[in-house]
């Protein structure tokens, strides 16, 4: 095959006639870019391929495509039977990468509710802050989450809750505060074999709510359309395309069903979009983890001869790591791809030097943008290791100043995006949409540059956020955390930099008679998830200094507090010893 031109082989794909064609539309006042031949729907998707080739695979359990397809369907049916789930109604689910967990989205988008995807870590206040939130009546919850549960104390009244893999009642039951529950497996057992039931989804109903953290306050909700996410799966498909067509490959099905490693959160669109969507039109196997471990990642990818896996930069270096201690056989991946953060320069190289065949990838996204914005791969991302790539053909993306002006290539400024993945505003929250949006653009938070050639690089972020192995954390909900404990009088939370996270959570407190960090820390988790606990903790004996208009001066903060950390060369860091864990 001959190589095109980047244009020529977007409009080789895209133009009239072929699988993916570009058109425009306008739809709810925005004018986009649609993909013509999409699915109208997840769950035409889910239909569509539902094939006799191997799909899920969790331990010993392993569904194929049909036979995902039917057991989500007995779901479907337990739920608009047995529970009296309607059209537009929200369904929560929290709990591992269990099957359950994607044979439970299958259903819930299928029969046209909104599948609420909770934060596992989350503890009891912010899972209750979600339900309320969500408006969710039915919650969908393995052992961890259920005992969870029981610590919370003002959970929605007409909560239902469908136990999943619980071999008893949850203890909330018990405690006589969530009376309203059952057995997933009940209802679906006598189900038997049953059709999905009907139901009538137009491409822009509501499919999903995942939730954020900003910088400030609880999570927020992000709903998405059938079309947000369809357009986003068939981007990456269109991607591909165009680099293969840029590179001169001719399109071959492979010799083996490709496979990949679903090692990152479902709650998480890297988990959901990119590894568990993505995988039902390439007819790709999906190897389920209960938790991060890298070598049992490795002798999953060897066992399995899995082609594939997507992580955070912390995840991906682990790997590399285990890669070069040889101990298992990773030539069967051809791709490392991240999402969460950008990964170090030098991980981008070390995964094209420590593997057999594979090459790393990466791109910019958000929960808000479906996971698509930017991407880059292989020798492009070799070349420009510290760039996220270029721009998606359903987005437009531009770096504006501080008045909104669009800035010339090379300047940097606040990141905006716009186009048919990106969603239409956070849920319930119209003060936050109102400064998130200026037309039909939103505002990332991140501070990029454009090149000339197109090509994206995040240098900055605007929003006060640490993002921990893939995870957004908001400073400001980890400070209202800390000014709950009756001793600490003023607090500043800020990123510290980590080798193998990107960035730990810091924080230094003005307080009397200040509590130990364990003490602290004890205290935090009932407010916080554990990858919010500060890593580091550091007190002073005077208030944090501020502005003449009384804002904490954070940069002057952190810029003490990583010169202390700095300056104990060899030591363990305060708090390293009793810290929690990654």
């Amino acid at each position: 095959m001959t190589p095109m031109t980047r244009a020529q082989a977007i409009e080789a794909l895209t133009g009239a006639g072929q699988p993916y064609e570009l058109v425009d539309a306008v739809i709810d006042g925005r004018r986009l870019r649609v993909f013509k031949n999409a699915p109208l729907s997840l769950r035409a998707l889910f239909e569509a391929t539902a094939s006799d080739l191997p799909f899920l695979s969790y331990e010993d359990e392993r569904f194929t495509f049909a036979q995902a397809w039917q057991a989500a369907s007995r779901i479907g049916h337990a739920l608009v039977h047995e529970c009296g789930v309607q059209h537009g109604d929200r369904v929560a689910i929290s709990m591992r990468n269990y099957p359950e967990w994607m044979l439970a989205f299958m259903a819930i988008t299928s029969i046209g509710a909104i599948a609420v995807a909770l934060n596992a870590h989350w503890q009891a206040e912010e899972l209750t802050h979600a339900l309320l939130d969500s408006g969710a009546k039915w919650l969908l919850a393995d052992p961890e989450r259920l005992d969870r549960l029981a610590q919370c104390t003002a959970l929605p009244a007409a909560l239902q809750v469908l136990a999943v893999r619980a071999a008893a009642a949850p203890p909330a039951a018990a405690a006589g505060t969530l009376p309203r529950w059952r057995h997933l497996e009940d209802l679906t057992a006598a189900a038997g074999d049953v059709p999905m039931p009907p139901a009538a989804i137009a491409p822009d109903d509501l499919a999903t709510m995942l939730y954020t953290s900003g910088s400030t306050g609880h999570p927020k909700g992000v709903p998405s359309s059938h079309r947000n996410i369809l357009s986003a799966l068939l981007s990456w498909e269109l991607d591909r395309g165009i680099g293969d067509a840029v590179a001169g490959i001719e399109a071959t099905p492979p010799v083996e069903q490709p496979g990949t490693l679903l090692a990152v959160p479902l709650f998480h669109v890297t988990g959901l979009h990119a590894s568990f969507l993505v995988s039902f039109r390439l007819q790709r196997r999906l190897v389920s983890m209960y938790r991060w471990d890298p070598h049992a990642a490795a002798a999953l990818i060897d066992r399995e001869r899995l082609t594939s896996v997507v992580a955070p930069s912390a995840m991906t270096g682990d790997l590399v790591r285990v890669a070069q201690s040889q101990r298992h056989d990773l030539s069967t991946l051809l791709t490392v791809g991240g999402g969460g953060a950008a990964r170090p320069p030098e991980q981008v190289r070390q995964i094209r030097a420590s593997f057999t065949q594979a090459l790393p990838n990466i791109g910019w996204g958000m929960t808000e943008t479906n996971a698509i914005g930017t991407g880059i791969g292989g020798e492009e991302y070799l070349a420009r290791p510290a760039s996220s790539g270029l721009c998606s053909q359903v987005l437009q993306i531009k770096v504006v100043d501080e008045q909104g002006r669009t800035l010339p290539a090379g300047e940097r400024g606040e990141l905006m995006v716009r186009g048919t993945s990106v969603f239409a505003g956070y849920w319930n929250r119209p003060e936050v949409n109102a400064q998130a949006f200026d037309g039909d653009w939103f505002r990332s938070g991140d501070v990029a540059i454009i090149d000339a050639e197109g090509f994206l690089f995040i240098v900055d972020r605007i929003k006060d956020l640490i993002i921990r192995g893939g995870e957004n954390i908001g400073c400001g909900l980890v400070e209202a955390a800390l000014l709950m404990h009756p001793q600490v009088h003023e607090a500043a939370v800020y990123a510290v930099p980590d080798e193998r996270l990107g960035e730990e959570v810091g924080a230094t407190i003005y307080a009397s008679d200040a509590p130990d960090d364990v003490t602290l820390r004890e205290f935090l988790s009932a407010h916080l998830a554990r990858f919010e606990l500060p890593r580091y903790i550091r007190r002073v004996s005077t208030a944090l200094p501020r502005t003449p208009s009384g804002k904490i001066l954070k940069r002057e903060i952190r810029a003490a507090a990583l010169a202390e950390l700095q300056g104990q060369a060899g030591a363990a860091a305060p708090g390293a010893a009793d810290a929690p864990p990654a």
